[in-house]
């Protein structure tokens, strides 16, 4: 009898033990990091002679969809959205069709990274659906890159498009028309790859477009393109640098900026009072004197005229080819006045003019009742030049370091359009030692054309010093900031001393920029001399991804 008792109590214990086991090994377990995994398709993947309008991705798990719009690329595209289902997790994906599909052509849907499983969310990378309404599939292929024309990094999600070249091929077909093909560099790469082609000759371009309708707007998007149609089958690898076109001039309808001033709004390109348009502004048949100038940060002229009493304007405006004639209601609105104000409000940096800003054009500066002094009270000889079109006063004289300078203005020695002067003004600025900055001297190689710009930026590509050469291969960038800086070369191929974007119709390439692959610091009372090839290209460092969790 204790015999079996003791045995019912081994088993019990058993029993105990074995339960208490099971319940620990259900916990943790190795995170799940494989793909979802395609089961079956109905037609199947890589099918010919397609007659239906629907097709149906079975996975062995449940997957969901995610940002399905910017990830699935078509190509063709569809001139009608399929309808793709569901939008909650699920092992099927339904595709509906609701377009007219082309006879003989090879269809492709490219999910990229839309696919993944429903639990730890892993892609199935680059998964596509492929299928032809003809006999065969097409099996050709064509890849290459795609760069900015002038931005160190190209931005993500770049449509590359192959169109036609045939009988009734014209150069408006980006404007118009859908792609034969199309692909997407995605958002993490640089390069593009297309697959399934049908052999023929293409115009091959690159669009950043931004209302994701396959349809060039030069006022919005970016494009690039290979400036000689391609035939494929075709080995080479292709690139492709994405610019902005400039916009033919137009203007619009002015607005009343005050008693005394309109804004004229504009797309084009204007840089200075000779890039300006011819402008005339009338009071019936009265012609109005008229002061043009720039507004800062904004793509707007300033139409200064004398006040006057009247209830409407008339304005003509013409450029090159381009005219437009403008009524509009002015009111009674408070006028602008003269106000001066100093750019640089202390420190004054060996490598800039000090600079007066005014708020109304002026058309008149004495010297004679300007002066300039030192920290001695000593005289120090200066010349000033007015940047009518920007309305700012630069002042040149030799700045000596360590010194502090003091500008008195006197009265009458600016006068504006409207016949103000200004009251008694003073200013005082400060220099620093010259071993508070950093000199860099760049050495030029392999160039080959000149002129070239050359430009000194920050790590986020603002211009910070600007040096033109036509000849010399040596450049200075003496008493600059301690910073880190990069450098940028621009083949000035039409000597216009800015960088100019391509055309698509004229079949023109942007001007020629090529970065220097290394940041450069400059420390304080340093000498810098660095060497820059031209012939190098610029390899961007790969980007490093960070654990969050992990970061302090």
């Amino acid at each position: 009898m204790l015999k079996n008792n003791l045995k019912y109590t081994f088993f019990l214990l058993l029993l105990i033990t074995v339960g208490c086991a099971k319940r620990g090994s259900i916990t943790g377990g190795l995170k799940d990091t494989i793909a979802p995994i395609l089961k079956m398709s109905f037609p199947e993947n890589f099918n010919t002679n397609f007659k239906g309008n629907e097709i149906k991705l079975v996975f062995d798990e449940n997957i969901k969809l995610k940002n399905l719009n910017k990830q699935l690329i078509i190509s063709p595209p569809m001139k009608n959205e399929p309808l793709i289902l569901p939008t909650t997790a699920s092992k099927t994906i339904t595709i509906k069709i609701k377009d007219t599909l082309q006879p003989n052509t090879t269809y492709s849907f490219n999910f990229g990274q839309s696919i993944a499983d429903n639990n730890e969310g892993n892609p199935l990378n680059q998964f596509k659906y492929v299928f032809s309404t003809g006999d065969y599939i097409d099996s050709l292929s064509l890849g290459g890159t795609v760069k900015s024309a002038y931005d160190k990094e190209v931005e993500s999600f770049v449509s590359v498009m192959l169109y036609d070249v045939n009988n009734t091929f014209k150069d408006s077909v980006v404007y118009n028309e859908n792609p034969r093909y199309v692909t997407n560099t995605l958002d993490s790469l640089k390069t593009f790859r297309f697959e399934n082609l049908k052999a023929g000759k293409y115009l091959l371009v690159a669009m950043k477009d931004y209302n994701s309708n396959n349809k060039y707007n030069p006022k919005n998007d970016k494009i690039g393109f290979s400036k000689d149609f391609i035939t494929i089958p075709n080995d080479t690898i292709y690139e492709l640098e994405l610019f902005k076109e400039t916009l033919p001039f137009k203007t619009f309808k002015p607005t009343q900026a005050s008693g005394n001033r309109l804004f004229l709004g504009y797309e084009g390109n204007i840089n200075s009072v000779a890039t300006s348009p011819k402008i005339i502004l009338k009071n019936n048949n009265d012609i109005l004197t008229t002061v043009i100038t720039k507004f800062p940060k904004k793509d707007s002229l300033q139409v200064w005229y004398k006040p006057l009493k009247a209830d409407s304007l008339n304005m003509a405006v013409a450029k090159d080819q381009y005219k437009a004639n403008f009524s509009f209601k002015i009111k009674d609105q408070k006028r602008d006045t003269l106000n001066i104000s100093a750019i640089q409000t202390n420190d004054l940096k060996f490598r800039e003019r000090f600079t007066l800003e005014s708020k109304t054009p002026l058309i008149n500066i004495e010297n004679s009742k300007i002066e300039l002094t030192n920290n001695a009270k000593k005289t120090v000889p200066f010349t000033t030049e007015y940047d009518d079109f920007n309305q700012k006063l630069y002042f040149d004289f030799k700045k000596e370091p360590s010194e502090s300078y003091t500008f008195k203005i006197l009265p009458g020695a600016l006068t504006d359009f409207f016949e103000q002067s200004n009251d008694s003004l003073t200013y005082k600025v400060t220099t620093r030692s010259t071993d508070d900055y950093g000199n860099l001297t760049v050495t030029l190689e392999n160039v080959k054309q000149f002129p070239v710009i050359i430009e000194l930026t920050n790590l986020k590509g603002d211009v910070l010093a600007t040096e033109y050469t036509e000849n010399n291969t040596t450049i200075a960038f003496n008493l600059i900031e301690p910073a880190i800086y990069t450098l940028r070369a621009i083949y000035d191929t039409n000597k216009n001393k800015e960088w100019d974007p391509g055309n698509y119709l004229e079949k023109l390439q942007a001007e020629e920029v090529i970065y220097f692959s290394e940041e450069i610091p400059v420390r304080t009372n340093w000498d810098v001399t660095q060497a820059f090839d031209l012939s190098l290209p610029y390899i961007p460092k790969p980007k490093v991804k960070t654990d969050k969790k992990n970061q302090n």
